[in-house]
């Protein structure tokens, strides 16, 4: 297979995103509480990573932390070749636009755009003209070549997931983050999204980090971080829902 820029997939190497000695503390004082507490952590390119944790681990602290949409309280943050925590506001913006792609639970489609228009927006956003064979291969992949004019009210939920996530993939990012990407789907529309990031990594070297609850979902990735009171408490290759399950709840 080959990746969206021409080269095998798979083929590239090393980190696309590492954290080192990574915390959060949220609050002061006696009120202070700690979400993280000293993560290293590395990505590795062309991978699609679940992180996971009973609720207050960290994870989405983690996954807001990496894509630059928080600061930590200490501790450096490397996303493709760039320091996050040396950059100001204005450039922590410019890098989630340029080089960060994301999925949320509750889809996030401008109500007022078509499926189209929604795709590009942010290349709209950042001033650059899309690149037509690149959008036809995302909208080929989503599946939505007859809903391009539809607008998101027009559309079912796994529709709009299946937007949200050419959107994500349009401009050709370092990383997707997904966020609870089929927490708001049905059994079936969860498939064809969860279907949609694996064919990502597969087809076209994408690198996807996703966060979620859900044994079934992780099992499509090809690593598992799981954290347990801001810390990870297992870090390696998924070998089944089965696998997954049982790790999860033996941090809970």
């Amino acid at each position: 297979m080959l990746s969206r820029d021409g080269t095998a997939a798979g083929a590239r190497s090393g980190a696309v995103c590492e954290a080192r000695a990574l915390r959060r503390v949220y609050g002061e004082g006696d009120a202070a509480v700690e979400a993280l507490a000293g993560v290293d952590l590395a990505l590795p390119a062309g991978r699609f990573t679940a992180i996971m944790g009973p609720s207050g681990s960290g994870k989405s602290t983690l996954m807001h932390l990496l894509a630059g949409l928080d600061r930590p309280t200490s501790g450096s943050i490397v996303l493709d070749g760039v320091d996050l925590t040396a950059l100001d506001e204005e450039e922590l913006t410019r890098l989630r636009r340029d080089r960060v792609g994301f999925v949320f639970q509750f889809f996030n489609l401008v109500p007022v755009l078509s499926a189209r228009e929604n795709i590009l927006l942010p290349l709209e956003i950042a001033g650059r003209e899309p690149d037509r064979a690149w959008f036809e291969t995302i909208v080929d992949t989503v599946g939505l070549r007859d809903r391009l004019d539809h607008r998101p009210s027009e559309l079912s939920g796994g529709q709009q997931q299946r937007v949200a996530v050419a959107r994500a993939l349009v401009a050709r990012p370092a990383v997707v983050f997904a966020d609870e990407p089929t927490g708001n789907l049905d059994s079936r529309a969860s498939q064809e999204v969860l279907a949609l990031l694996r064919r990502a990594v597969d087809e076209f070297g994408q690198t996807v980090v996703m966060v979620t609850h859900d044994p079934a979902a992780a099992a499509w990735a090809d690593r598992l971080v799981l954290l347990r009171d801001g810390r990870i408490a297992f870090e390696g290759p998924v070998e089944g829902q089965e696998q997954v399950a049982q790790l999860l709840a033996a941090a809970s």
